[in-house]
């Protein structure tokens, strides 16, 4: 096996520590010394530990990415003389029954000197604040959802079943409503007039599912929910303000991402967070779609093919490229569409959303490694596609209808 860097350090991270192993190389490639120490993870600690691992001039630098523990480590040695590796705890698993801080560290080390570990993807700074952010405001809308959600439960024990007439109880009609059934309105004539455009069609509606039993109780509780979900509002529309800041330099790949159908320009805060926007660190549009988990998986022993489930990938970037694509599904006159309507009729609607991420990030890395604009080929792309086995299943259906046709072409326009 090659030796590809005889002075190699490991570092197995934890909350309070790291335990350090420096390999060395000598006489060679079977016979190594191995050295262990521990550094706190404090700061004045990790820069100690930089000094020490330069001391001893090491090459490389492996650390696992143990939950958040190994950003004080990471960033504080990124930019020593020496190369850091980050890599996936599942791609440098020890062996069971043999498994401590010490070990992880030596066999890190060993991966390393043999190259034989890849280095995870981690963002320049810049990016790093825009993800922060994206990140920040993905879990604050979810917890707004889940106020939401907690208030609607609260209505039903009311008996005030509000959210089966109305589709957003937070509206501006609904938020009415309940501000009045807060104060003490309890006529439900009186409480459905307060609704306000296409709303008003269902009053009759309204007045039924605004008759119930909501106490005083239910009026306190109900205050609270709808304070917080004004205070996650209101935090919310901060962290998008300096959203806008932090992307300007980043701004000419979301005005072109944004041409795609289906990705919005909070999906696109969210794909240019999380993939860094340059196209440069994948080799390939593949590299990239293969790293989002959006390819199907590899399992083949002994010549079968057990499963072709997609891997597990960045869940923000594929939360926000599932709500893009579901977007994208329901356009009119789109290539994206099609594709889904023709997928989910043979594999079902899941896969078919994959398989549109997967059609947006080939786009989107073609869009920004070449800086052109989305061109969408139509929604009568497969028709055009193969013109004669449209035709043929068209008349197909008609005849299991029981018609017979004759089919005469138009005239050629004048």
């Amino acid at each position: 096996m090659d030796l590809l860097h005889p002075r190699c350090a490991g570092l197995d991270v934890s909350k309070r520590d790291a335990k350090v192993c420096v390999r060395v190389a000598s006489g060679g490639r079977a016979s190594a010394t191995s050295t262990v120490t521990t550094w706190g993870s404090v700061t004045n600690q990790v820069l100690a530990l930089r000094e020490h691992l330069i001391s001893e001039r090491v090459t490389l630098v492996v650390m696992e990415a143990t939950g958040d523990y190994w950003k004080p480590f990471y960033y504080l040695l990124e930019d020593a003389p020496f190369e850091l590796m980050l890599v996936n705890a599942r791609h440098a698993k020890n062996l069971p029954g043999r498994k401590t801080d010490v070990s992880d560290a030596a066999w890190l080390a060993q991966l390393g000197a043999h190259g034989l570990v890849r280095g995870s993807f981690v963002p320049p700074e810049p990016i790093r604040q825009l993800r922060d952010l994206t990140r920040t405001r993905t879990t604050m809308v979810r917890t707004r959802a889940r106020e939401i959600q907690r208030l609607e439960k609260l209505l039903e024990d009311a008996g005030i079943k509000l959210s089966s007439v109305a589709s957003d109880i937070s509206g501006v009609s609904g938020r009415a409503m309940l501000e009045a059934l807060i104060r003490g309105q309890h006529d439900p004539v009186a409480l459905a007039d307060l609704a306000k455009r296409r709303l008003r069609s269902k009053i009759p509606a309204l007045v039924e599912a605004l008759t119930g039993r909501f106490t005083e109780h239910h009026a306190f509780l109900a205050r609270l929910h709808l304070d917080l979900i004004d205070q996650h509002t209101e935090a919310i529309a901060a962290v998008t303000a300096r959203i806008e800041v932090v992307i300007e330099p980043f701004r000419g790949a979301r005005d072109l991402m944004v041409t795609i159908p289906g990705i919005s320009v909070l999906v696109a805060d969210v794909i240019i967070a999380e993939t860094g926007a340059d196209m440069a660190r994948f080799p390939t549009a593949g590299h990239l779609a293969s790293w989002a988990g959006t390819c199907p998986g590899s399992n083949e022993s002994a010549g079968r093919i057990k499963s072709t489930k997609t891997r597990p990938g960045n869940p923000y970037l594929k939360g926000a490229l599932g709500i893009a694509a579901m977007s994208a599904a329901s356009s009119k006159d789109t290539y994206l569409a099609a594709k889904y309507r023709r997928i989910t009729s043979r594999r079902g609607p899941i896969k078919a959303i994959v398989a549109i991420e997967h059609t947006m990030l080939i786009a989107i890395w073609n869009m920004l490694t070449n800086g052109v604009l989305y061109q969408d080929l139509g929604g009568d792309y497969y028709t055009k596609l193969n013109p004669d086995k449209t035709k043929q299943r068209a008349l197909n259906q008609l005849r299991q209808m029981g018609y017979e046709v004759t089919l005469n072409p138009l005239p050629a326009a004048g």
